[in-house]
């Protein structure tokens, strides 16, 4: 198919017409092997580096390529992880499920208190909680931060625990006996903070998605948990039916905006826990 020369006579940006071209060339099947990279697209199209960059920059805010520190430019792969609505899931599970070996960084395993998540499980702001924080790898390249929350007097054991190639959910079990049997969750997209961005090994401008996780054992609030998933790794599917309806709704997001904004976010609904 090969490339189309850029018009410089025309209205449109350069980064533009290269922009197009790269899209109509992936379309027509180019690149399956390798896309090429930045001083391969300036000799091909004649522009300069700034005009490719701002190209790659465009299609890697549309999902089409991705580009990673270090690394070359490289097509964007459909998500790799996918969570089910209407089901309590395991991140642990999902990733095994996908045929990806798991394993995660423990950054923090601890006892600590924290008057905010206490009142979110209903408890004394005194009151201390265990807390485990990790760096979810999936193959070996970032997918996830995770940080949780449980009352200490419950997940104390889980302080002996590695949590290096093993789940939450399992371990708590086997640990302490027991494990979620529901609660609920806020999904919602992100742009992660600079030192967030570190970690999961993201360009800037890549969006995340921030999953907020309140589960329960009975009417007991047993864990707060909040993950930060890579959006270009991990997709949200969801179940309708005629008898049962959609399983995903959206509601206004409930933050201060400025005059005349506006912003919605995906909320739980249903049997969704």
């Amino acid at each position: 198919m090969g490339a189309q020369p850029v018009d410089r006579s025309s209205a449109l940006p350069l980064w533009a017409q290269l922009q197009a071209d790269l899209v109509r060339r992936l379309e027509g099947g180019e690149f399956q092997r390798a896309f090429p990279g930045e001083h391969a697209l300036v000799a091909e199209y004649g522009v300069s580096r700034h005009t490719v960059r701002e190209a790659l920059r465009r299609l890697r805010a549309d999902g089409v390529v991705v580009a990673e520190r270090g690394r070359a430019p490289r097509l964007a792969e459909p998500a790799e992880i996918e969570q089910p609505l209407g089901a309590l899931y395991s991140l642990f599970a999902s990733v095994e499920a996908a045929g990806q070996r798991q394993r995660s960084i423990v950054r923090a395993l601890d006892v600590r208190a924290d008057g905010v998540v206490s009142s979110r499980l209903g408890l004394e702001e005194s009151t201390p909680l265990l807390h485990l924080e990790r760096l979810r790898l999936a193959d070996e390249e970032p997918l996830a931060l995770d940080r949780v929350w449980l009352p200490a007097d419950v997940a104390a054991p889980l302080l002996a625990a590695d949590f290096a190639h093993t789940g939450l959910y399992g371990e708590l079990m086997a640990r302490c006996g027991i494990r979620p049997t529901g609660g609920h969750e806020r999904i919602r997209a992100v742009v992660p903070t600079d030192a967030e961005r570190e970690l999961l090994a993201v360009e800037p401008g890549v969006a995340a998605f921030a999953i907020d996780r309140l589960a329960s054992h009975g009417r007991r609030p047993l864990e707060w948990r909040r993950t930060l998933v890579r959006g270009d790794r991990f997709a949200v599917l969801a179940q309708f039916s005629a008898r049962a309806g959609y399983e995903l709704s959206v509601a206004a997001e409930p933050a201060v905006r400025k005059r005349g904004a506006r912003r919605a976010r995906p909320a739980a609904a249903g049997r969704r826990a």
